[in-house]
């Protein structure tokens, strides 16, 4: 809907902007009849010159301030005026045509370089976002200050900038030189344009940031963080080096969850910036409680096995952690110098944390087989201890969510096996006499054992699904006995499946291409052997 008092704009209008016809333009303004207003919008509110700014036609822009220059300051439904949407298309004729007209522009009155849309950002902050550099270039030469202004996410130019690797802009609004307010961490969300900056791994302007704003470096984030915290975070060992080399005593701060960067580089598996920070900083190790990916470079078991102030070891919040500290809890696992049978002050070993959250169902593939190697290790080097009694002895009962899961994979299995069974029927192995509609293979004792496979296949597969349908509305016990029915069905199904396959193939290869044909039939019978090995080999 239009917005009240708001003139609606006239299609050849719409039409002439977007397309930059002049001509038509001083037509329409010129109709003795019905001339045009050039304040009138579309529903985004934009104007004639918002349309030119945004498609790039300076001429049609130059003719629509002439005939009104009011509209260069002139707001769309999100703030943006008519330079703002010049940057963010990268429209850099129509942009340094609206810069020379807003230099011109009153000193009593707002000049549109330093306006800002709804989200705070002024054109140059719209430029960086989108990766303009000329046009930022440009708006900067215009006022170079503008580089420094914060929107509402207290982001300066300078840090998108700085993120997105612009160098030359970020060289720009550096060499202006300015005085900034005094740096609050907890109003600066992003940090400094040099956390920025070591988030987007571009060297460059790391190297400018720290050569023309060295007093940067000593700054941190909302959470304590300073820029080698993020360097560590990121695995970015070419910033790590280079912020050393400027102030060694970063490796040694910490955040406000008291890590220093080995501690977030270990946390996150940033080996990399692990070799940098122990090749500058070599007894840096010693700070670290929980850092296993320091293990070959640790001396002692002393520190590898050390508890925090909740006796953890390393092993033990390894295994509290995510994927990435499950793989990290491994690593430490196949240290022989690491102690498995530590309990923490609460009694639990490494292993008996991992059951907990096994039983709550909390568990990924990933920390299922930390699990089991955490139990398996424990019968080896734990024969002596008095350990906390194995919890996930016994499979946790199946509840409603894991019941629905299981009958869900048995279904789509089922059906799938009755598709494909199904069309066999129709596309029987050798094909069909044309006249006679009857099977060319009927009497080989090969095509009968196809047919009743494919068939045991299909029966047993549509059991199955309809099995699985009563089992949703059936009383317990009903259901847990059709899934085991369903279970077997759906093996038999599999093997049938593979009988059917394997004397297709005998009937269709085996006269022409012997050796595939038997290939194919010893890869089938040997299938259910694999399975069951592999199945023994994870017991």
């Amino acid at each position: 809907m239009y917005r009240q008092n708001q003139i609606r704009m006239d299609p050849a209008l719409y039409k002439a902007a977007t397309q930059g016809d002049v001509e038509t333009l001083k037509r329409l303004l010129l109709d003795p009849e019905d001339p045009i207003a050039l304040t009138s919008t579309t529903p985004q509110l934009n104007t004639a010159l918002h349309l030119a700014a945004l498609h790039g036609h300076a001429a049609f822009a130059g003719e629509v301030l002439e005939q009104n220059e009011e509209l260069l300051v002139a707001r769309n439904d999100d703030g943006n005026t008519p330079l703002h949407l010049a940057a963010r298309s990268g429209k850099l004729e129509v942009a340094e045509l609206l810069i020379m007209r807003a230099l011109a522009w009153p000193q009593d009155m707002k000049s549109p370089l330093i306006m800002v849309n709804k989200a705070g950002n002024n054109a140059v902050h719209e430029a960086v976002r989108h990766h303009k550099s000329a046009v930022a270039v440009a708006l900067l030469d215009a006022d170079p200050s503008r580089g420094h202004d914060h929107n509402e996410r207290m982001e300066s130019p300078l840090h998108i900038a700085a993120r997105e690797g612009l160098v030359q802009v970020v060289q720009k609004i550096v060499d202006f030189p300015w005085v900034d307010m005094d740096y609050i961490p907890s109003a600066y969300l992003s940090g400094t344009a040099l956390h920025q900056a070591v988030l987007g791994t571009n060297i460059r302007t790391v190297e400018i940031l720290l050569e023309k704003r060295p007093e940067l470096i000593d700054l941190t984030d909302c959470d304590g963080n300073n820029a080698l915290h993020y360097a560590a975070q990121n695995n970015y060992p070419a910033a790590v080096e280079m912020l050393l080399n400027k102030r060694t005593e970063l490796a040694y701060m910490h955040n406000d969850e008291h890590q220093c960067p080995l501690h977030v580089a270990a946390r996150y598996g940033s080996t990399e910036a692990i070799k940098v920070l122990l090749q500058h900083c070599p007894d840096v190790a010693e700070m670290a409680d929980a850092l296993s990916c320091l293990l070959r470079h640790v001396r002692t078991a002393e520190l590898l096995n050390r508890v925090d102030r909740d006796g953890d070891t390393p092993l033990h919040l390894a295994t509290k952690m995510s994927r990435v500290d499950s793989a990290l809890a491994l690593m430490l696992l196949d240290d022989h110098r690491v102690d498995i049978c530590i309990r923490n002050r609460d009694g639990h070993t490494a292993r008996s944390l991992v059951e907990m959250k096994f039983l709550a169902g909390e568990l990924d593939a990933y920390e299922m087989y930390l699990l089991e190697q955490l139990k398996h290790q424990e019968s080896k080097r734990c024969r002596k201890e008095q350990l906390p009694p194995i919890l996930s002895a016994r499979r946790r009962p199946l509840n409603d969510k894991d019941f629905d899961k299981v009958v869900d994979a048995y279904f789509i299995a089922a059906t799938l096996i009755a598709t494909v069974t199904f069309a066999s029927t129709f596309t029987m192995p050798g094909g069909y006499d044309q006249t006679k509609g009857i099977a060319l293979h009927g009497k080989n004792p090969a095509f009968k054992t196809f047919v009743v496979s494919n068939t045991v296949a299909m029966c047993s597969s549509i059991i199955v699904i309809f099995l699985l349908i009563w089992a949703r509305q059936e009383p317990i016990k009903l259901k847990l006995r059709n899934l085991l029915w369903s279970q077997t069905l759906t093996i038999i199904a599999c093997l049938a499946m593979l009988l059917s396959l394997m004397t297709a193939v005998y009937l269709t290869v085996a006269p022409t291409a012997p050796w595939p044909a038997y290939t194919v039939i010893a890869i089938g019978t040997g299938s259910p052997a694999l399975f069951f090995f592999v199945s023994w080999i994870r017991k």
